[in-house]
């Protein structure tokens, strides 16, 4: 796990933002939030002492910095000065026959391939790799390395492969890796830990106990070591624990720990006892004719000696000599994912895996534009638009129309229009549905599950199998989410989903053009006939913002954007785009609610944050008609 600590900036410097690691970031100077409209894109922080040290994006409307160039600091107790570009902490290496490891470094004795060692926080772990053959013929170790391989990669139900090794669910320090067809199967022996007793913590399910937390010391003099913040002097020996003796020499410790053997029981079957390195399993139960026992009896069903069963989708058991014996896949150890993705457990998986986010345009109020990439624009054309289509493989392709309501400069979303091979879903006022010309009922599936229609949260929510969503709440708030393999596919108001939105404005004919009636008007289709008024697009009036009593009433009706009913992300997501969008939606209303779609727009976006508001639709009476 890298460090990736967020803070937002701050007119006058950087403020930490509530952080574990913030003790190491070693910045907190308070202020201001910063606003931003480029989202996705760097911000300049020149003017920021150790702006180095920090990349600063655009996020959500507000500037978001991240430290990314320090290694993570997490369990070490060791924590030196600061490296030469003056930005991160170093965890304390180790000097091993007169070469340097950094913290965190394994390697093994060239001349003794068994004999493994490890840096952890200036302390060297020195121990002998242990070997389990879990099969009657093994075959010799390759060149270089300690444990005999087995041909054929399974162990317990558990198939193994190059890139996904199994562990055992009995002693999760054994692993096992195949390469080309053979298996070996290892033990790990945890290295020494450099914190005190109060700060180690050991996980179920997890091989080794860590350190929790880190801590800033200076480097003990005159070749001294500390361990457990107990200082040995150089040259000194000492028993460590009942598998361990340790040397300091000159700075670093060097510590000789011994590696106990696979055993066959379960941990909590397993006996330990005072003094003693390793624990050991009692002896197998016996049979009345003074046999062992090989068959394995779970949940009233028995197993034969050998036999395998699939727990759950993650593990799997065999039946050893009468013990049941369990394997799954080692999940590989996951920090924060980067920005624009997130962690995802595809159905049938057992360890997830960071994936792209999917795009999400958002369509709202007098059309207020959001695109894939996060540019706000704002369109009120009344004609009939191309909002985004698969511009390479041709796959599917979304049209909205627009209508004026009876409004000189305003226009509103009034259908959409998905077209997906040769089906057509039309989706209309009121959340009235039509697939191919004919109207259906809700909830809808089709026999062949391309589309799916159902309520959710007072919306229509469109599924397909292109993993193209759609949720339409029947009035103009509209939002469109497209899988990740669409990046740079795609054309039309929502832009072309390249994580870039500077050129989000770009025309059917591919200019990048700063006026979005210009743009808006280019993915015009239908013709002239598509359009509710002739002077397309219309020229707003000025006077809406200008007028008092008119601004006044606007301000009420769109204030709960800024009060404690949508407070709860405030942080998360910065709502001005929206309450200006409110405004501008007021200008000249056709309905008295037309405030509520910059409300749905802000409670969905939210709710993709992780921040749920169960109660804005009561609290505001933002209710949906259909």
């Amino acid at each position: 796990m890298t460090l990736a600590t967020s803070l937002i900036l701050v007119l006058c410097g950087l403020q930490v933002m509530p952080d574990a690691e913030s003790l190491i970031v070693g910045v907190g100077v308070t202020g201001k939030t910063e606003s931003c409209v480029n989202e996705g894109e760097v911000v300049n922080t020149d003017n920021i002492s150790k702006s180095r040290c920090f990349t600063c994006t655009c996020k959500n409307g507000y500037v978001e910095c991240a430290k990314e160039r320090c290694l993570s600091a997490e369990g070490c107790f060791m924590l030196l000065d600061h490296s030469n570009d003056g930005c991160c902490y170093q965890c304390k290496g180790c000097m091993h026959e007169g070469a340097y490891r950094e913290s965190g470094s394994q390697w093994r004795d060239p001349q003794r391939p068994c004999r493994i060692l490890s840096c952890k926080a200036g302390v060297v772990t020195e121990t002998e790799e242990v070997c389990y053959t879990p099969c009657a013929m093994s075959r010799p170790p390759r060149e270089g390395q300690c444990c005999r391989t087995c041909k054929g990669c399974a162990i317990n139900g558990q198939v193994v492969t190059e890139i996904r090794n199994v562990t055992s669910t009995e002693d999760p320090c054994i692993k096992c890796h195949c390469k080309d067809g053979h298996m070996t199967c290892t033990k790990k022996a945890c290295p020494v830990l450099n914190c005190p007793d109060s700060a180690v913590e050991h996980n179920k399910g997890e091989c080794c106990p860590k350190c929790k937390g880190s801590r800033r010391l200076i480097e003990p003099p005159k070749g001294r070591c500390l361990l457990k913040l107990k200082l040995r002097d150089s040259g000194e020996n000492f028993q460590h624990d009942d598998c361990t003796k340790c040397t300091c020499s000159n700075g670093t410790l060097h510590c000789q720990r011994r590696s106990c053997p696979p055993l066959d029981c379960p941990e909590e079957m397993q006996v330990r006892v005072p003094g003693i390195c390793c624990p050991y399993c009692p002896r197998k139960p016996m049979t009345g004719k003074g046999e062992l026992y090989t068959a394995c009896r779970v949940g009233g069903r028995t197993y034969q000696d050998g036999e395998t069963w699939q727990l759950d989708q993650c593990k799997s058991c065999a039946c050893s000599g009468g013990l049941i014996r369990c394997a799954m896949p080692e999940c590989t150890q996951l920090g924060p994912c980067p920005p624009r993705f997130k962690l995802h457990r595809e159905p049938g998986q057992c360890c997830p895996t960071c994936v792209e986010e999917d795009g999400v345009c958002t369509v709202f109020g007098d059309p207020h534009y959001k695109t894939f990439d996060g540019k706000f624009f704002s369109f009120q054309g009344s004609c009939k638009y191309q909002l985004v289509a698969d511009c390479r493989e041709k796959t599917f392709s979304i049209r909205v129309t627009n209508d004026a309501r009876s409004t000189k400069t305003s226009s509103w979303t009034k259908t959409v229009s998905l077209k997906i091979g040769g089906i057509k879903v039309n989706l209309g006022e009121r959340q009235r549905v039509k697939i191919n010309g004919v109207k259906v009922t809700i909830p809808y599936r089709m026999a062949t599950g391309q589309v799916t229609v159902r309520r959710e949260d007072e919306t229509l929510r469109v599924e397909t199998h292109l993993g193209v969503k759609v949720l339409w709440d029947g009035m103009s708030f509209l939002e469109v989410s497209v899988p990740a393999k669409y990046k740079g596919k795609l054309c039309g108001l929502c832009g072309n989903f390249n994580s870039m939105s500077r050129d989000d404005l770009m025309t059917r004919r591919g200019r990048v053009v700063l006026d979005p009636d210009k743009f808006g008007a280019s993915w015009r289709v239908g013709g002239k006939r598509a359009c509710m008024r002739s002077n397309e697009p219309p020229t707003r009036s000025i006077q809406c913002s200008q007028h008092l009593p008119q601004r006044r009433y606007r301000d009420r009706l769109c204030k709960p954007l800024r009060t404690e009913v949508f407070a709860a992300c405030h942080k998360k997501l910065n709502y001005a785009m929206y309450f200006k969008s409110c405004l501008l939606d007021m200008c000249e209303c056709p309905g008295r609610k037309c405030y509520c779609e910059s409300f749905t727009a802000y409670a969905h976006e939210c709710q993709r944050l992780g921040v749920a508001l169960p109660t804005w639709r009561d609290d505001t009476g933002c209710h949906a008609f259909y």
